[in-house]
């Protein structure tokens, strides 16, 4: 099993199936708009925006798990990551990240790497290899653009 087996409701219909960024680097990263971390959207936008035409993937779960810092329903949220915050990448429907009734995804990050994979608040960042393998996990309070996140998605791009 890999992260590539997994599907998510895509935040403006259909879904977001995870097979699709085969052959991708993927920087998965838990989302809020309220957060105090907020401030990595446009990080993360500027580093889809430098990297994505060599491979990479940045897709975000909004989760209002932690502090209940994400409140607005699915279309407030489209509306404020695609018009406000100007994303263009993937963003995933409203997830549960934590506890049972986390999406398949987050168990099975748990599984494959443990408690400390686990988001403990927003902003969690998972790197994904090509293959869909875990590549790298990083807390909230590391940038996007930290030297050594960049460096880990730099070691998983596409050849």
């Amino acid at each position: 099993m890999s992260a590539h087996d997994f599907t998510f409701p895509a935040l403006e219909g259909g879904d977001i199936n995870l097979a699709t960024f085969a052959n991708r680097a993927l920087l998965l990263v838990t989302t809020a708009s309220e957060c105090g971390y907020a401030g990595q959207f446009a990080e993360l936008q500027q580093l889809y925006d430098a990297l994505g035409g060599r491979g990479l993937m940045v897709v975000a779960v909004p989760s209002n798990d932690f502090g209940a810092q994400e409140p607005r329903d699915e279309a407030e949220i489209s509306r404020h990551y695609r018009a406000d915050l100007g994303l263009n990448f993937p963003v995933t429907g409203k997830q549960q990240v934590i506890g049972a009734g986390a999406h398949r995804f987050f168990h099975w990050l748990r599984e494959e790497a443990g408690e400390a994979a686990e988001p403990r608040w927003n902003f969690h960042k998972v790197l994904l290899d090509t293959d869909g393998e875990l590549a790298g996990v990083w807390p909230s309070s590391v940038s996007p653009q930290d030297p050594e996140v960049v460096e880990a998605i730099e070691a998983v791009l596409p050849r």
